[in-house]
């Protein structure tokens, strides 16, 4: 069976959104400055607001993430991801985080090759890979995702591996078969019946 990680970006991270995927096995935080992506969202201040019984699953969008991570790790993070493309210092920012005694990940964008996180993989703990570049919406799943889930996998069979883009019954599958353990879906979720969509994904 998968876990899941609803995101309620999408639903602007309401409270009756959190509540309502409350099955889920984590609720994904999007963040996002304006800079590293296109879009903005929220910052360490809702993360902090937010009221769930899920663990805050993290997913920092934005640059220079060793000077923010702190402000989310106060904020009552349980696991934070950070993109290999936005730092030049990937060791401190997984010292800052694994150093608090949060769970670290590195999330990679479908453009960057998946060699370029191969010397973090026994330093980390899982890893977010993307179908899709992130900060745009509507993109259509990127299959080549497949191909870098099977290499994370044959390079650290223990590493947990998260896929955030596109998922749904159909592409979840695919990313299952390839290794993933983790879906992070946000429109199917919310397109339907929540509860029961959230038991499709886990049921792959």
């Amino acid at each position: 069976m998968a876990k899941v990680s609803a995101s309620v970006l999408s639903e602007n991270f309401s409270q009756e959104a959190v509540d309502e995927v409350s099955s889920a096995d984590f609720l994904q935080l999007d963040v996002m400055d304006g800079l590293f992506v296109p879009n903005k969202t929220i910052w360490a201040d809702t993360v902090n607001l937010i009221k769930t019984s899920l663990p805050k699953d993290v997913h920092l969008m934005i640059i220079d993430p060793e000077e923010f991570v702190q402000e989310f790790i106060d904020a009552g993070a349980d696991r934070i991801a950070f993109h290999i493309e936005a730092t030049e210092y990937p060791e401190s920012v997984i010292g800052q985080i694994q150093g608090a005694g949060l769970k670290a990940g590195i999330a990679l964008s479908i453009e960057t090759p998946v060699k370029k996180i191969f010397p973090f993989l026994e330093n980390i703990d899982y890893v977010i890979v993307m179908p899709i570049i992130p900060g745009a919406s509507g993109q259509k799943f990127d299959k080549r995702v497949l191909e870098k889930i099977k290499a994370i996998r044959a390079k650290n069979p223990d590493i947990e591996i998260e896929v955030d883009g596109g998922i749904d019954g159909k592409t979840g599958k695919l990313v299952v078969e390839a290794g993933a353990d983790i879906l992070v879906a946000d429109s199917f979720i919310h397109s339907g019946d929540a509860k029961e969509r959230i038991k499709i994904l886990k049921n792959i």
